[in-house]
């Protein structure tokens, strides 16, 4: 009987992880991640069928046991990483920072994607209400974009009235730890006051990061993000933070 139900509950768990694969993919995420949701239906498609025909019980237990066991760290990590991207959900700095560092997300031919408006948004309304801050904005270009992302965010700023002598551009980066480091080499020290604007999701990772880069005072500003991504975002940022950890750029 308890076989059957987790065999059930394999299916129901693919079944969701396949359909929120569809979403994610028709709504147009700006990357492959959904990919993984797809790995995931599938796995557990074939633990439902390894249960439901029996065949789990013909595996040695050693290897059993080791699945269960990485399946079970596996889980206890991802619970605690979550926790820690959650803590920083609600961030909204503190008034009068030197400078804040708006990290990029895609550029479209349109315009900046929902995710990148989401947090030029946040960094614009930080810049009315703080007059003597400096704008970083950090970002590249992919091979889908039409310009560096710093010059979309940019165009996006200073059409809202920012004006361009506030706003410094870095448009070399390809990843967050980049969108730091080169953004601090622009700054050109680390004894200012730096807020990371971002997706709520993404703030952990960003605080974090630019303190490993040697920044002394440090805190996120929030923006917010996409609900129909949003979890697909939230297991994204773990494989994110665990990536950084391994590197040894996260402290």
């Amino acid at each position: 009987m308890g076989k059957k139900i987790m065999s059930i509950a394999c299916v129901v768990a693919a079944l969701f992880c396949l359909g929120y694969c569809v979403v994610v993919f028709r709504i147009r995420s700006g990357s492959r991640f959904y990919l993984i949701w797809a790995f995931g239906g599938v796995c557990l498609l074939g633990i439902a069928l390894l249960l439901h025909f029996n065949i789990w019980d013909k595996i040695p237990l050693i290897f059993r046991r080791i699945f269960l066991a990485a399946v079970l760290i596996g889980a206890v990590l991802f619970v605690i990483v979550e926790g820690c991207i959650i803590s920083r959900f609600h961030d909204k700095g503190k008034a009068d920072l030197d400078y804040i560092i708006v990290l990029g997300a895609q550029m479209k031919p349109a315009g900046p994607s929902a995710v990148l408006k989401f947090r030029l948004d946040a960094a614009y309304d930080y810049l009315t209400e703080n007059e003597g801050t400096i704008c970083v904005v950090s970002g590249g270009q992919g091979s889908n974009e039409p310009c560096t992302e710093a010059e979309g965010m940019y165009r996006y700023l200073t059409d809202k009235g920012i004006a361009p002598e506030r706003i410094l551009m870095e448009d070399r980066s390809t990843d967050t730890s980049e969108n730091i480091a080169y953004s601090k080499a622009l700054i050109g020290r680390t004894d200012v006051s730096v807020g990371i604007v971002t997706n709520n999701f993404h703030v952990f990772r960003g605080v974090h990061l630019a303190k490993a880069a040697g920044f002394q005072d440090v805190c996120g500003i929030s923006a917010r993000s996409n609900v129909y991504f949003q979890l697909n975002n939230m297991v994204r940022e773990f494989f994110g933070i665990m990536k950084d950890l391994v590197c040894g750029n996260l402290r």
